[in-house]
């Protein structure tokens, strides 16, 4: 499997955010308890995904946050390795008509963007597979304020005819 540098930073970055709302602070706050200069801007960015921070930082943060960095990679390990199995390091194929009959509340947010795809196409009832990139994923995911790696299986069980 090659690694997708892009969307396993990504996953970091929102476990980096994460851990820093879950512990109720800001990024000033966060900041404050770093012992190096980091502007809050970079920090926005680390939690973005879209700047790497080096092993040293990334330790400085964990201490500041309380958290172990080993516990903190082996959660981005499995979100990003757990997260695409065999061949779907590249995405996933969903039939945007089986999200729309779905009844599930949490994935109204997906229900909603997949009516709105079927419009957009005029699919009407027949079998309509599109390509979900781990970047729709992840952001379909957060539409629906829940984890990549959930999304992804509520999708497997939405594939699956004897649920």
């Amino acid at each position: 499997m090659q690694l997708d540098a892009g969307a396993y930073q990504r996953m970091l970055g929102e476990e980096l955010r994460r851990l820093r709302k879950e512990r109720g602070l800001t990024r000033r706050d966060l900041n404050l308890r770093l012992r190096s200069e980091l502007s809050l801007q970079t920090l926005a960015t680390y939690e973005l995904g879209t700047r790497q921070c080096s092993v040293v930082r990334l330790v400085e943060l964990c201490l500041a946050l309380d958290e172990s960095p080993a516990a903190l990679l082996a959660r981005v390990g499995q979100r990003y390795f757990g997260t695409f199995g065999a061949g779907e390091s590249d995405g996933v194929r969903v039939d945007l008509h089986r999200v729309v009959r779905t009844q599930h509340q949490d994935l109204a947010p997906f229900r909603r963007w997949a009516e709105g795809k079927l419009a957009e196409t005029g699919a009407n009832g027949t079998a309509h597979e599109i390509h979900l990139d781990p970047a729709a994923l992840e952001q379909l995911a957060e539409l629906c304020g829940t984890t990549t790696a959930n999304l992804l299986s509520r999708i497997r069980s939405l594939s699956d005819p004897a649920r």
